[in-house]
Formats: structure tokens, C-alpha cells, sequence
């Protein structure tokens, strides 16, 4: 299935640190506000159920997929799809950090994170398990779609997995820090902060290269002497950033996304409709030692 005709909106947030069901409470508030502006889907950032500076919390922040603590959250995906970031647990207690997927009143697809960082300021490595997957999957509102969270964006590979998966949206939220000691506005500054530009040639990249939207939803607010930056943005085939929140405030961005768009992109430029994933495959069999018996790739029906 093809990317559906959708409004998409980012809620740029802060989070209550390890206070989950005052958490819920805002993405209700935040939900309500989308489906009056028509929205067909919501997108928290990264661990917006639980905060993000966790650390031991984790443990009692983590929840299975059916958690009662959710149920408000499950009945609203009746009306609007929801992603937010939490910490989930699996069946054997390994938890990890999480975007979750709500729609049509249960839990329709998670990502778990793949590259939890461990080096400067972070240490997720410390406390979560890694993820194992990256898979797109059909949203019944979006169409084909791909989740990433935050570090996994910053892989090449994760996002070129998901577009040739069929994902025509990526979506990543984040928890992204600033290098800035200040949490003042930069709304009206003529320079952007410094992790917005870079962050924001990523986006674009990946748009252009892959053909699709990319959706980059960051929060905001200072947590345990963490200053996140916002500056969530959606990006279009073509590159061009079609919707962008302020820089450290609470802001809710909205794009309408056409279909036709990724089509337009694919075809002026083929470069992702000729890629070679099989080709990629061998290739990377041989880097790392493999041996995997070489396969012709126009004998594939794609």
C-alpha cells in the first residue's frame, strides 16, 4: 500500500520524568487538539510517556503493550493514530525504548530502538536492550510507514531498510539535547541552533534520496540540567521543509502530505527506483565475510 492523502501533526512536548500517568494526561490534552484540527495522526518524541533522564526508573516506568495505564490513549486511536515513545518490557523483564503506534484501540506497531547510545552524555546503553528490527508496516490512516527513534536516524542503513521495505513516511521522534546553555527562544533568531542545522541536512537527504516524507519530531523543556532543542519538521520528497516548531517551546506543527508528491520525486529522479537492494545485500556479504551465493536481482519479482 502507498502513503494515504493524511494531515500529520508533531506534538512538540516536554515530559513529567518518570511520571507516566501525568504524562498521558498531556497526550490526551495534545490528541483532543489534533483531532479538532482535523489531523488523521499525532506523533510524540521519544520516551514522551515516561522522560527521557530515567536512568533506574526505567525499570518502574516499563509497561507491556497492554498496559491499563494506556487505555486512554487506545480508546483515542479509535478516532486519530497515535505515536509516542515509552518504555516498553517484554515478556522476560529486558525493557527498551520504544515508539509505539496506537491505532483502532490497541497497539498496532512498535519500534524498538535499535542504537541506544551509550558515549557523551548518554548512557541508554546502561539501561535498555537493544532493538533487533526495523520493519514498515501499513498504518490503516497513513499508508505504508516506517518508525525510527532518534540515534537510529543517524544510521543510514535503518532508513534505507524502511524505504525499501515500502515505507513512503519515516517518521523519527527524538530527544535530541542542545549544545546551548540557554532553554530561551530562538523563534526569531536569525541563526538556528547548531544541532538544527545539521540535523535538518539529514532530513532532507534522506527525502531526497529515498523519495519520501520524513517527519522529525524532537521535545523540549530541561531535564535533570538536559536542555532539548524542539525544532521538529517535516520534510518533503523534494527536500523542502513544509513544517517546522519553534526552538524550545511547546509548539504543534500540521502538514497536509500528498501521495503524488513521492511519485513526482521518484520519477524525475530514479536513483531509488533503480537502487539494487539484493546487489547491496552481496555486497555487504562480502565486507564482513560472508559467503552468499550470488543472486541476479531482475529474476526477483519486486
Amino acid at each position: 500500500m502507498l502513503l494515504k492523502p493524511c494531515r500529520l501533526v508533531l506534538a512538540q512536548i516536554s515530559s513529567v520524568l518518570g511520571d507516566v500517568p501525568r504524562n498521558v494526561e498531556r497526550h490526551v490534552e495534545w490528541t483532543e487538539r489534533a483531532i479538532e484540527r482535523g489531523a488523521n495522526a499525532i506523533v510524540f518524541p521519544e520516551l514522551s510517556l515516561t522522560g527521557y533522564t530515567l536512568r533506574d526508573l526505567n525499570f518502574e516506568c516499563a509497561a507491556p503493550l497492554d498496559a491499563p495505564a494506556y487505555a486512554r490513549l487506545r480508546k483515542l486511536s479509535k478516532k486519530i493514530t497515535i505515536v509516542c515513545g515509552a518504555v516498553e518490557q517484554d515478556e522476560r523483564g529486558a525493557v527498551y525504548n520504544a515508539a509505539l503506534l496506537f491505532e483502532d484501540g490497541e497497539v498496532k506497531h512498535t519500534h524498538r530502538k535499535v542504537y541506544p547510545p551509550t558515549y557523551g552524555i548518554f548512557e541508554e546503553g546502561r539501561y535498555f536492550t537493544d532493538g533487533r528490527a526495523a520493519d514498515a508496516f501499513t498504518s490503516e490512516r497513513l499508508g505504508r510507514v516506517g518508525l525510527l527513534v532518534c540515534e537510529d536516524l543517524w544510521h543510514p542503513a535503518l532508513p534505507y531498510v524502511l524505504a525499501a521495505d515500502g515505507a513512503q513516511l519515516i517518521v523519527t521522534i527524538a530527544a535530541s539535547p542542545t549544545r546551548l546553555g540557554t532553554g530561551e527562544s530562538q523563534k526569531n533568531s536569525p541563526s538556528d541552533p547548531e544541532n538544527y542545522t545539521i540535523n535538518r541536512e539529514h532530513h532532507a537527504a534522506y527525502a531526497r534520496l529515498f523519495g519520501c516524507f520524513v517527519a522529525f519530531v524532537n521535545r523540549v523543556g530541561v531535564e535533570d540540567g538536559v536542555n532539548f532543542w524542539g525544532g521538529s519538521e517535516i520534510v518533503a520528497p523534494s527536500g523542502e521543509t513544509i513544517a517546522r516548531g519553534a526552538f524550545f517551546e511547546e509548539d504543534l506543527i500540521m502538514a497536509d502530505l500528498d501521495p503524488e508528491q513521492v511519485r513526482q520525486a521518484r520519477q524525475r529522479s530514479r536513483h531509488f527506483l533503480d537502487d539494487d537492494p539484493v546487489l547491496t545485500q552481496q555486497l555487504l556479504a562480502r565486507v564482513v565475510g560472508f559467503d552468499v551465493k550470488p543472486v541476479d536481482s531482475h529474476e526477483i519479482p519486486w
